[in-house]
């Protein structure tokens, strides 16, 4: 079954579409949850809707078949050298919520 992050893995749809499906499951008679409709995971959805700006690594997650976690943490070691304050807090945040950080 296609879903959003398939459509977006195969390149028929981009991150920016999101809305759209969104809309689309609300006007369907799906039995389907939102997350499902989209296809992510509860946790994935989760993020998402905390801050948009995960939409692309839950993607990217997707696309290497690997669990949304391992690809934050990633993310983190590349904020933390970086100097976008803002980026690095949010991991972080994240991780603290996850039970990944003390």
């Amino acid at each position: 079954m296609s879903n959003f992050i398939l459509n977006c893995i195969n390149g028929d749809a981009l991150l920016s579409e999101i809305d759209n499906y969104i809309d689309l499951w609300h006007e369907s008679d799906t039995e389907l949850s939102l997350h499902d409709f989209l296809g992510m995971t509860k946790k994935e959805y989760a993020l998402f809707v905390e801050d948009e700006q995960y939409l692309a690594s839950i993607v990217t997650a997707h696309r290497e078949n690997k669990d949304i976690r391992l690809i934050i943490e990633s993310q983190i070691a590349m904020a933390a050298r970086s100097d976008n304050q803002a980026k690095s807090e949010r991991l972080q945040r994240w991780l603290i919520n996850e039970g990944l950080w003390d």
